[in-house]
């Protein structure tokens, strides 16, 4: 499997960022590791490794992104307003440096958002955040609500990146925006996240918004080898 690995300097984040590219061909993918995980993250739990026959056939290229949860969400350390609003940096290193990369690339558009657990929270997030540089969002085992990870803090930028709550107020030209791109949201019956997988496509829906949703029957479904099963069904 043809790999290279890519870095620069982040304006958005103000240091320096690197990702994995795999393939060299095919739709592309925007892989996000879970959390606190980094660009080698998918492919040291396997999900490349089980993605190889796809990625050497050039039906789909992975760009697998490093990720600043440690110095965000998961920051105890920093007051919640600046743990949001370094996550908010990295929605616009994203926005403004790694999707047109990732265009320039791959000279394709067609961009599929993939996350699992935490990495679900930021597919999701993205995508319904910017639905023109998506065309499909695949999340598994996710979360969709982070007042968990702001004690108790909140202001417009927490609202803004919390799917649970400005999903529930999307206007229609919103809606509208966000109706054509495909959506996936799965994990096993059995996952403690499972309620989260009932109630936020029930929320899209409610919206008008057209999602398919799965929980696999018999199995908790928050692992890789889960999520990279199914994943193969939903790309490219």
């Amino acid at each position: 499997m043809h790999r290279t690995s890519h870095a620069w300097h982040s304006p958005a984040l103000g240091r320096t960022m690197s990702l994995f590219w795999y393939g060299q061909w095919g739709r592309p993918v925007l892989a996000f590791p879970t959390s606190l995980g980094h660009e080698n993250q998918n492919e040291d739990f396997g999900l490349l490794p089980g993605l190889a026959d796809k990625v050497d056939q050039g039906q789909i290229q992975v760009c697998c992104v490093d990720g600043v949860d440690a110095e965000a969400f998961y920051n105890k350390g920093a007051h919640p307003r600046d743990r949001v609003r370094r996550h908010d940096a990295y929605d616009r290193y994203l926005a403004d440096e790694a999707v047109p990369f990732i265009r320039k690339r791959a000279e394709r558009s067609d961009l599929i958002a993939y996350g699992a657990s935490f990495g679900a929270y930021h597919a999701v997030n993205f995508a319904l955040r910017h639905p023109e540089m998506v065309a499909r969002v695949v999340a598994f085992s996710g979360i969709f609500d982070i007042h968990r990870w702001l004690d108790g803090y909140w202001d417009e930028i927490c609202y803004f990146h919390c799917p649970s709550a400005y999903v529930a107020n999307y206007p229609p030209e919103w809606v509208d925006r966000v109706r054509p791109m495909g959506i996936v949201i799965a994990t096993g019956e059995q996952d403690a996240l499972a309620d989260q997988t009932r109630t936020f496509p029930d929320l899209l829906r409610s919206k008008g918004i057209p999602v398919h949703s799965e929980l696999w029957q018999g199995v908790n479904g928050h692992d890789w080898p889960h999520w990279t099963e199914h994943l193969r069904r939903f790309v490219p």
